[in-house]
């Protein structure tokens, strides 16, 4: 029998880093329990009226966030707040699809098409592995806005 994952990130700011991986899978983030969000409205806006209507500090409000796959398909990430920064390599990391299918130059050219919408939401160039047959079809490796290293596969 197979199990549901979730994925937890630890984050300075979890909201800001779940709007930036939002961005990067088209994910969505869910509304709060029993609140209709309106269309177009931000579901982060709704979680904190949530909270304040529940007597949360303001303080702690943005402690955690989490973003959906809308197909339901991918794994829930959850985004916790810690106190402390990130200070070495992941062991863990994400694998963002970017080029299925594709291969040699034209699978190349779309991941830097990828790499350049994600530096302009946030995410750091560390360098492009070039395709090595049989071994590998080529990646870019990336950080997110708190250095957290993925790639584009």
């Amino acid at each position: 029998m197979s199990r549901e994952v979730q994925v937890t990130v630890d984050a300075r700011d979890p909201g800001a880093l779940s709007r930036f991986w939002r961005e990067v899978l088209g994910y969505v983030h869910p509304g709060p329990p029993g609140v209709e969000v309106p269309e177009g409205a931000d579901p982060l806006d709704a979680w904190d009226g949530f909270l304040a209507r529940l007597g949360v500090p303001q303080d702690q409000r943005n402690t955690r966030s989490a973003i959906e796959d809308p197909d339901g398909h991918g794994p829930r990430l959850f985004f916790q707040q810690v106190p402390e920064g990130k200070v070495v390599k992941n062991r863990l990391h994400l694998d963002v699809r970017a080029a299925p299918g594709l291969t040699g130059d034209e699978r190349m050219a779309a991941l830097e098409a990828e790499c350049d919408r994600l530096v302009v939401l946030g995410a750091t160039r560390v360098r492009r592995d070039d395709p090595a047959p049989p071994m590998t079809a080529g990646h870019i490796v990336m950080t997110d806005p708190e250095g957290n290293e993925f790639c584009l596969d």
